[in-house]
């Protein structure tokens, strides 16, 4: 299996309340791919509540494979999601490893 953890923080520009609508929506699209790609064992978007933290948006997924993570990440469902990711989020972090 393989875990894939990814942070981003919100780009500069939004208000408090459109961080919130954007984060929301951003989990909602992360979420959802869960019913649509095969391979996801688990994915879960966290949203920072905390101001001591440095990310304000986590992903944390598991896959059965590398290879599902690599599906994972050309398929169209998520391709689309990330368009809408990146027009809200910038400085994106991710660790990927075996478990």
């Amino acid at each position: 299996m393989i875990r894939h953890i990814v942070m981003w923080n919100f780009k500069e520009g939004f208000t408090d309340a459109e961080n919130k609508e954007n984060a929301a929506r951003v989990r909602q699209e992360l979420e959802s791919l869960t019913s649509c790609i095969d391979g996801i064992i688990e994915l879960k978007v966290y949203i920072n509540e905390l101001s001591y933290s440095n990310k304000d948006i986590m992903l944390d997924s598991t896959f059965e494979s590398e290879e599902a993570l690599l599906a994972y990440q050309a398929h169209p469902e998520h391709q689309k999601a990330t368009t809408f990711v990146g027009t809200v989020v910038q400085d994106r972090a991710c660790f990927d490893f075996k478990i």
